[in-house]
């Protein structure tokens, strides 16, 4: 039996001036979601380039994690992001195929 896994992600806009932060248990799925503008925040910010995940077992922990990364300061998001995406690149380049996910 294959476990669920629940990942805790952060989107940014084009600028890195917005973070949208947010928990799936289909993270590939729901970046396209937001990609195809079925995300009122990501859509009207245009926060559709995947900076950041996390994955979990449990989505207490995981929703926990979400709650607990919106309240922290913006200088610590950026600080996190880059420990692991040092240059801030799209994590989800090249999932999709050339056309899809493009609003």
């Amino acid at each position: 039996m294959r476990t669920k896994t629940y990942s805790v992600y952060i989107l940014s806009n084009f600028a890195r001036t917005v973070f949208y932060i947010g928990v799936t248990n289909d993270l590939v799925r729901r970046i396209l979601q937001h990609r195809n503008g079925e995300s009122i925040f990501s859509d009207k910010y245009n926060c559709h380039y995947l900076m950041y995940f996390e994955d979990y077992s449990d989505v207490r922990n995981a929703i926990a994690r979400e709650k607990q990364l919106k309240n922290w300061k913006r200088a610590w998001k950026i600080q996190l992001i880059r420990k692991d995406n040092p240059d801030l690149i799209d994590l989800s380049e090249g999932w999709f195929g050339k056309h899809a996910g493009t609003s």
